[in-house]
């Protein structure tokens, strides 16, 4: 028997079966909703390595302002957004979050610091969980867990107010929530369940409530990348494969030049921190016509999202071709790779003892790395030094009797050498030999996005996110797939995703189209056909012979999903006398699905209709009418009584069942 007892042979409860004939009615204008005025719109890039806010006055939408700079900061990485660490005290309170809880906690006494809650990188758990709940527990640095839920609520709440505190100082009054409409970024990829949890966690942190979800808008980050690049104008951003020269550099120089100077281009604007966008279509998008596809790949830390949109006019809105794909081949990976180095030249043993005695000059380590992960670039020849913390070098003396420079020489690893400064001086082959993993994972992953048959004709590919500003990145996406279509970068390569936020809390009608990630349908019963249906789902009730289980489909995966189309379907209840009627939603990965008791179908929904106490005199067939609504991030459910007008509803539910 399956984990679900079948809804039939549940006691009460003879199910529901569909009214012939099954029929779908599209409804445009089920949902008039009043549309709430906010005064403005805040984003939040919740990303996996930095995260940071934008905002825009709704009176305003053409001037976006990203949020004021950091305190603290790091050589050789701009910080426009901070990293997304949070600190919380050994009682488990919040601390501080950002370049702020790395420091204090780094300059916590070791004796000290062990008590406390350290964490970072922590937005991959959501990607990489396969049962992800309310429940679900993080580990901070010293080995202690926390729920997942109450650190990425602290993490919205402390953006929630760093915002709320800067528009209150911009405007001289007392900004309230009630009047920001907002909007968190979440990958593409990720899953219904960790799509929900991060609305679940904003309501915690007071973002939004259940009762008045249109306040939070989450948007998926390819969308919002894509919105933002057809805003752009040509001085805007670095076309890798024109053959002229950009802003007067010859293609040469682009890959890394080109980018250092248009970097200080928009440094040298970025004082005002404000970016107008032009309310106009940008050239490149002019040179789109009705129908043309193009593919935005988000590079972020921990995922890689590809997403192939099309045009449709007049109004430019977005359809999306082909449904989100990618996977965990983020920079993160490259950190990996440096690790596993690491491992190899001192020891798996040390580094996995390293990390859990001395936390805060690990962090440090991984910070040294990370400023010459992004001087990695395909042409360099000098090589790239990283500096060990005194620490790493005295403890690795204790733990093994022997000093570092020794386990180099000992180590065949003959790219990286000891420097007499106490450093780890790589070779520029042995830098690029750790990005190569993960790059391949991306390249090869979108040669097999480009060979879907909806993914013809491509006709510019737009490379965002973080990542993206890697040269290694640049010229491996260029030489793979430059030939088959123009490869894009915004100039402000890692503040895209953000910017586009900011633009589609403005105006989330610009995405029309989305493909369904997952098939949703409900159990019922239908009349047993002899040699059609299996035997062991033969069920006979009062003289009638009922299959049960059955799968009955609202929508597929990867059909495409107008936003805010409704599907209704008919049923009626199995046995005319019953009073409470009870419709289970299902969910699965799978296209074809014909019982909920097959492999990978999730319960994620239930539907409780009570019928008692209306007038006896209905019909004797009496009709439910189902609804599923498919919004944002989020998918309604309602059922109607036909006769009394009765309903219920209820949002989808992922992570409770």
């Amino acid at each position: 028997t399956s984990a679900y007892s079948s809804p039939a042979k549940s006691l009460g409860d003879p199910g529901i079966t569909p009214l012939s004939p099954s029929h779908i009615v599209k409804d445009s204008d089920a949902d008039d909703a009043v549309e709430q005025l906010f005064l403005v719109v805040v984003a939040i890039d919740f990303g996996t390595t930095s995260s940071g806010y934008a905002y825009s006055f709704t009176k305003e939408p053409e001037c976006i302002h990203v949020m004021r700079r950091w305190e603290g900061g790091d050589p050789g990485v701009s910080n426009q957004k901070t990293p997304t660490t949070i600190l919380l005290t050994p009682e488990r309170k919040f601390h501080s979050f950002g370049y702020a809880a790395r420091d204090f906690y780094h300059d916590l006494d070791p004796t000290e610091s062990k008590h406390w809650l350290y964490f970072e990188k922590f937005k991959m758990k959501l990607h990489t969980t396969g049962n992800l709940t309310m429940e679900t527990d993080l580990t901070a640095a010293n080995g202690k867990k926390v729920k997942a839920l109450e650190i990425f609520a602290y993490a919205l709440q402390f953006f929630k107010e760093q915002a709320l505190k800067e528009l209150s100082d911009q405007g001289g009054s007392d900004f309230e929530n009630t009047e920001v409409r907002w909007v968190i970024t979440v990958p593409a990829i990720w899953k219904q369940p960790a799509k929900q949890f991060m609305r679940q966690a904003a309501y915690k942190a007071g973002m939004a409530s259940p009762e008045n979800p249109e306040q939070l808008i989450i948007a998926l980050e390819p969308e919002a990348a894509s919105i933002y690049c057809r805003k752009l104008r040509l001085h805007q951003m670095i076309d890798l494969s024109s053959r002229a020269p950009v802003n007067g550099y010859s293609p040469s120089d682009t890959i890394g030049t080109g980018f250092t100077q248009g970097k200080e281009h928009v440094r040298r604007n970025r004082q005002s921190r404000t970016f107008m966008v032009e309310n106009v279509i940008g050239e490149i998008w002019s040179e789109l016509e009705e129908g043309d596809r193009y593919i935005v790949v988000d590079s972020g830390g921990g995922t890689v999202d590809m997403t192939v949109h099309q045009i449709r006019l007049p109004e430019g809105h977005l359809k999306e071709l082909y449904k989100a794909t990618g996977g965990p081949y983020g920079s993160l990976g490259v950190d990996y790779e440096f690790e596993k180095l690491l491992c190899k030249i001192f020891g798996e043993d040390f580094i996995e003892q390293f990390k859990i005695k001395r936390p805060a000059a690990w962090v440090d380590l991984m910070i040294a790395f990370e400023s010459r992960k992004r001087a990695a670039a395909p042409d360099r020849t000098n090589p790239l030094n990283i500096t060990l913390p005194f620490s790493f070098i005295d403890y690795y003396k204790k733990f093994r009797g022997h000093s570092v420079e020794h386990a180099l020489r000992k180590s065949n690893v003959d790219f990286v050498k000891w420097s007499s400064q106490g450093m780890l001086r790589m070779s520029p082959d042995a830098m690029n030999a750790l990005f190569k993993p993960t790059i391949d994972q991306i390249v090869q992953h979108l040669s097999e996005v480009f060979d879907k048959p909806e993914v013809t004709n491509v006709k510019f590919l737009f490379l965002v996110g973080g990542f993206a500003e890697s040269p290694l990145l640049q010229q491996a996406v260029q030489s793979a797939f430059g030939s088959r279509c123009r490869v894009i970068i915004p100039q402000d390569v890692g503040l895209t995703i953000l910017k586009g936020a900011v633009l589609f809390g403005l105006d989330p009608a610009v995405i029309k189209v989305r493909r369904s990630p997952l098939t949703y349908g409900v159990g019922v019963l239908n009349r047993f056909v002899e040699g059609k249906h299996p035997p062991e789902k033969l069920l006979v009730k009062d003289g009638t012979r009922w299959c049960t289980d059955v799968f009955d489909k609202f929508i597929s995966a990867d059909q495409s999903v107008a936003l805010g189309e409704t599907v209704t379907r008919s049923y009626t209840p199995a046995k005319p006398s019953q009073l409470v009627i009870v419709i289970n939603i299902y969910s699965s990965e799978q296209d074809n699905v014909s019982f909920i008791t097959e492999p990978g179908v999730k319960k994620c929904g239930t539907l409780r209709l009570d019928l008692t106490g209306t007038d006896a005199s209905v019909p004797n067939r009496r009709e439910i009418k189902t609804l599923m609504q498919f919004g944002d991030t989020e998918i309604k459910a309602m059922a109607v009584d036909v006769a009394t007008s009765k309903s219920v509803k209820v949002g989808i539910d992922f992570l409770n069942y």
